[in-house]
């Protein structure tokens, strides 16, 4: 496994930073079918992750914050915020575990952040039915205002109705 330095930490911060969905993964498991999936995920403000979760019983992801500043957002099957902690390096908890079958999203708040991932393998792609049916697809025009929502978004708060 190559050593990973802080100049490749900063060259993927600036992969996330030109890519058009603002995030990219840099995985250190050897491939998809990894038991264990070990990866530095970059990630810019203004990346929208539609809040989704993992159905099996080995769902779980711990999340690590090595840079910057990103919160990681629980929700209720209807929409209502469970659980918001913000994760940074320098201001507060450092990482978090997200427990299985939690629809959840993660949303950077600095740029240049990033987060080291550990979730059990191999790796499967969402299902149509992991990803929230209240929460606009990416691409959706309403993205834009749904992650304005998200950004202030606190415990006890309800998904509002579209237009948000």
């Amino acid at each position: 496994m190559p050593v990973i330095d802080q100049d490749r930490l900063k060259q993927l911060a600036l992969e996330a930073h030109e890519s058009p969905r603002l995030r990219k993964n840099l995985n250190l498991h050897p491939n998809l079918e990894a038991a264990v999936q070990r990866l530095f995920n970059a990630m810019e403000p203004g990346t929208y992750i539609r809040p989704h979760r993992h159905n099996r019983d080995n769902g779980w992801e711990l999340m690590l914050a090595t840079h910057g500043a990103f919160s990681i957002v629980l929700f209720s099957e209807e929409g209502t915020v469970t659980e918001r902690v913000t994760l940074s390096p320098s201001k507060g908890p450092l990482a978090f575990e997200i427990p299985p079958r939690t629809l959840h999203t993660v949303v950077s708040h600095e740029r240049g952040t990033m987060m080291f991932e550990i979730k059990e393998g191999p790796y499967r792609p969402l299902d149509p039915e992991d990803l929230a049916p209240w929460a606009p697809a990416e691409g959706d025009p309403f993205v834009a205002a749904f992650m304005a929502w998200i950004l202030q978004a606190e415990p006890g708060d309800q998904v509002p109705t579209r237009p948000f």
